[in-house]
């Protein structure tokens, strides 16, 4: 087997290089930048329109991001099946309730864990959606394009995850 289908961890500037390959890709495919937070505002209004029917569609929100599979949905599914994937290749892959980190940090509860990973989950997904696009959309995307917005983001986005990380360690970790 190629031996870089079985590393554990890539070299981040592989790692980065082929992500900038596949913004190019998605550029001269789709003519659409590469973005994911989209993709699960789209699975929200299938959802919706699996209980509530066409009356989502009549939605603005949905009229502009119909709820329907397009190919950043299948982007998504496909970091999804990849990172699968890889930590089965890699050797790397278990099935863990509560990762060795948090219970150091915070103890062994699986419904505060869980609490915890969702709520994170869904302020992600609102402020992602707030600022017009995620990480990947502005960060990567945006920025490789010169958009200023995107710069402003992807700064945010560092000096967000530094104080949060600062915090975390300060508060939950007790450093």
């Amino acid at each position: 087997m190629i031996e870089w289908l079985t590393m554990v961890t890539w070299s981040p500037y592989v790692a980065g290089g082929g992500i900038g390959l596949l913004c190019c890709v998605a550029f001269l495919l789709s003519d659409k930048p590469l973005g994911c937070s989209t993709a699960f505002a789209r699975t929200s209004g299938m959802l919706e329109k699996s209980v509530r029917g066409n009356k989502t569609l009549d939605k603005p929100y949905y009229k502009k991001f119909a709820p329907e599979i397009d190919w950043e949905w299948m982007l998504v599914l496909g970091v999804i099946v990849g990172a699968f994937i890889s930590a089965i290749l890699s050797g790397a892959f278990r099935i863990l309730w509560v990762p060795e980190e948090w219970m150091q940090a915070a103890g062994y509860s699986v419904g505060i864990r869980w609490g915890t990973a969702f709520v994170g989950g869904a302020l992600i997904g609102f402020g992602a959606r707030w600022a017009g696009g995620c990480t990947s959309g502005h960060g990567i995307s945006g920025t490789l394009q010169l958009v200023v917005s995107s710069w402003i983001a992807a700064c945010c986005f560092f000096i967000g995850g530094i104080v949060v990380a600062m915090l975390l360690f300060r508060v939950v970790l007790g450093g």
